[in-house]
């Protein structure tokens, strides 16, 4: 009886602690669920919208997650990757570039131009270490008005462009740039589209393959086994065996090359922690002056955190943006880096901890709601627009909310690691 009350007292703690850690995940959750109630809009709708915003948002959300593991919190400089991506787009656009051929030199002309502003971005965080995430926010709206000042009055007036993209009569790009037709709508999302159903066997199948290979390989514990096959063989009978599951799926298709794009992002995410620079990341964001110690170049493994994020950043926006079909020249790097950082936080990543699981669910969450609170703010108070002003609140008061729970948990001091301990970690 005493034994069955401990394992009662720790389930409970162990719940309580959860529920401490995940409380944003949990409300998020909550809302997402009232709002759709609310909302009245079919479910299959809303699955589908929700499908394509996922498609077009979630490999910006996963650019986050290495500056967050190096220390650095969360990068609203992304907002420059973005606009090096616009940049190569309407370049692209300029030399009537079609198709993929479009999509692959504007990612060509990204990774050197975002490589270059994730340098300089790293190399100013460098300097005001403690005050990344405000540092990176404040770059972004500077960096903004350098954007500004390059499309209205540097292109198209000292850099010659075609009217293909710039505003007739007068100087700088176009307000927008519509790449229907140039090919490059859709080009990436277009080029393997499945139903979604066929996706999820076809996912679950390769789960329970790979899980049952690392088992056998001892790589992976039973417990594991049988949370991932378990997870799988669930998910796939739930589709196939209850009809009004299937009713709400069935209309929806997956654009396959987009999603694989973004698995490889994350197992890029879970190698490179596995090498000698990813444990170099994690050490520096756990203790600076111990890695420092410890003979790492801490600096320079900060700057290389935040290029590659921006480079990574740069890419998704490009994913973002033919997914839409046109380019809002002026606008649409805007919201990138507070929307990015508001989903990764809503699935449950801290300032100095994320994982692609978080960055996944949360993503998923944050867009669900946006999905429906139109719909739920014009029913629940007469108004649709106030579900637009509740998406903006919702951005800005879930950052805020991490900001404060960071600040009252580094109240809390924990042991640093030791020098003997970073130089393990980093062998």
């Amino acid at each position: 009886m005493a034994e069955l009350n401990i394992q009662r007292k720790s389930f409970a703690s162990a719940v309580r602690a959860n529920v401490r850690e995940y409380i944003v995940t949990y409300v998020f959750l909550a809302l997402s669920i009232l709002f759709v109630i609310f909302s009245g809009r079919p479910l299959s709708d809303i699955f589908s919208q929700l499908m394509g915003r996922m498609s077009r948002n979630l490999f910006i959300v996963l650019a986050l997650i290495i500056p967050i593991i190096a220390g650095m919190g969360i990068n609203f400089a992304i907002t420059i990757g973005a606009m090096a991506a616009q940049v190569g787009m309407m370049l692209a656009i300029n030399w009537q570039l079609e198709g993929m051929t479009g999509l692959l030199a504007a990612a060509g002309i990204t990774l050197p131009l975002a490589a270059l502003f994730g340098f300089l971005i790293g190399s100013l965080l460098n300097k005001m270490k403690g005050q990344e995430t405000i540092g990176s926010l404040i770059l972004g709206y500077f960096a903004n008005g350098a954007y500004q000042l390059l499309f209205l009055f540097i292109f198209g007036k000292i850099i010659p462009l075609s009217d293909r993209v710039t505003i007739i009569g007068a100087t700088g790009v176009a307000n927008t740039l519509n790449m229907m037709g140039g090919g490059m709508y859709m080009a990436l999302d277009s080029l393997i589209s499945i139903p979604f159903t066929t996706a999820l066997y076809g996912v679950s199948a390769l789960i329970t393959a790979a899980a049952i290979i690392l088992y056998v390989l001892k790589k992976m514990s039973l417990k594991q086994l049988s949370i991932l096959v378990g997870s799988s063989v669930f998910f796939s009978l739930l589709v196939l065996l209850v009809p009004s599951v299937h009713q709400i799926v069935k209309g929806t298709s997956v654009p396959l090359v987009t999603f694989l794009l973004v698995a490889v992002l994350c197992v890029f995410n879970v190698i490179i922690m596995r090498t000698r620079l990813g444990q170099k990341f994690r050490a520096v964001g756990q203790s600076r002056s111990v890695a420092n110690a410890s003979g790492i170049n801490v600096n320079r493994t900060r700057v290389i955190a935040i290029m590659i994020s921006t480079v990574l950043a740069g890419w998704g926006q490009i994913i973002f943006i033919q997914n839409l079909g046109t380019l809002q020249t002026y606008a649409a790097h805007e919201m990138v880096g507070l929307y990015a950082g508001a989903a990764i936080l809503v699935g449950g990543a801290s300032l100095n901890r994320a994982t692609n699981t978080q960055a996944i669910v949360g993503c998923l969450l944050f867009h669900l709601l946006f999905t429906v609170s139109q719909d739920a703010g014009k029913t629940l108070f007469g108004d649709a627009n106030i579900g637009e002003f509740f998406r903006v609140f919702v951005a800005y008061g879930v950052i805020a909310v991490a900001l404060v729970m960071y600040a009252w948990k580094g109240g809390k001091k924990a042991k640093p690691l030791t020098a003997r301990e970073v130089q393990a970690k980093t062998k």
